[in-house]
Parts: C-alpha cells; structure tokens; sequence
C-alpha cells in the first residue's frame, strides 16, 4: 500500500535548487580521450554519482530524504583514478573512497572542488569526524558506500564528500542540498552511488 512521507515530500520541494543544478548543468562527468580508450577501447566514459540520506532519530524513528543530490565527481577525483591505473601512482588506491564528510558550506558544487566548504565537526565518528563507510559492489556497473554519522550538537548540514582518508585526502564528490536539520544525538545514514557506463 502506497504510504505518504510528509516530511521526505517537503524535504523534496526544499531541495529542488540541487536538482535543478544536477538537470541544468548535467548529472555526469565525462572521461574522454586517451584515458577512456585505454580503459575501455571507447571515446568516453560516463561516471555518475548520487547521494540518498535518512535521518535517524534519537529516539530510534527514521525519515527517508530520499536523493538529495547527484553531483559532482571532481577533477581531483578523476585524476587520482587515473593515477591508481598508472600502477598506484603517487600512492593512489581507489579502494580507500569510503570516507563520509559532512558540512555546512552551501557553495555550489564545483569539479575544482578539493575539500568541503564548511566540514562539520559535531559527528562523532571514532578518532575522526569522518564516517566510515561499508563499501558495496554487488550491483553491476555500480559502487556504493553507506554510513552513519551521529551528532553531538545541533547541526544544519548542507554538503556531502566521499573521501580517500579519514583526515584531508582526495576528494572524489562533492554533492550540496537543502539542509537536513539534526540535534544532538540524531544520525545522518549517507549513502553515495557511483554508476559507471560501459561502451561510447
């Protein structure tokens, strides 16, 4: 039976300036020339990636947010990728993608973009205030991370970055929304989808 979520509807309507942005200035990053041949014998690749939230309350209850964004794979992202491929060049390991930063920047994305605009240090996440995430790969074509962060504070959280280390690193996306208000004690389940087209 088909259920109304109130608040992921209203949510929606708040967030349609980054779906707009994501419709306007393209979802995907386009790999071209020498580098998407070699790696695929095609013209280009098309990366997309996506991110879906859901509050977890204090008290245990959930709201699904549903996707809040769909941009941007950054330029340093790509480049690191392609590093990795040159034999982990400069100490590139793709498999590291996995670390969740949040913040309060409200910047638009940006594939120059190198870190968050106002990274949030009120999730507390051991020795970081990055999460860890639980990395996915069972859906072709598809990479996915999932994690949770818990707040100790009040926080109006605005941007989202996958990241390659738990302090710094390469920043991989970069995804803004309308804020997503949590207090102290609430969590924020993350979870990023990188699709990767085959073909040209």
């Amino acid at each position: 039976m088909f259920k109304l979520n109130l608040e992921k509807l209203l949510y929606q309507i708040r967030n349609l300036n980054s779906h707009w942005r994501a419709f306007y200035l393209g979802s995907y990053v386009i790999v071209e020339g020498a580098l998407a041949k070699w790696i695929g014998d095609a013209e280009r690749i098309l990366m997309f990636g996506k991110l879906n939230a859901h509050i977890i309350r204090a008290d245990g209850s959930r709201v699904d947010l549903g996707c809040v964004g769909s941009r941007v794979v950054t330029t340093a992202g790509v480049n690191y990728l392609r590093d990795d491929f040159a034999a982990g060049a400069g100490g590139a390991d793709i498999s590291s993608f996995k670390y969740h930063g949040c913040g309060t920047g409200s910047v638009a994305e940006a594939i120059g973009d190198t870190a968050l605009g106002v990274e949030c240090t009120t999730a507390l996440n051991p020795d970081s205030t990055r999460g860890v995430g639980t990395q996915v790969n069972s859906v072709a074509k598809t990479y996915s991370s999932v994690a949770t962060m818990t707040f100790d504070a009040a926080a109006a959280v605005t941007e989202h970055g996958l990241f390659s280390a738990a302090s710094a690193g390469t920043l991989w996306d970069r995804t803004v929304f309308a804020a997503i208000n949590v207090a102290s004690g609430d969590s924020i389940q993350f979870t990023y989808t990188l699709t990767i087209s085959d073909g040209g």
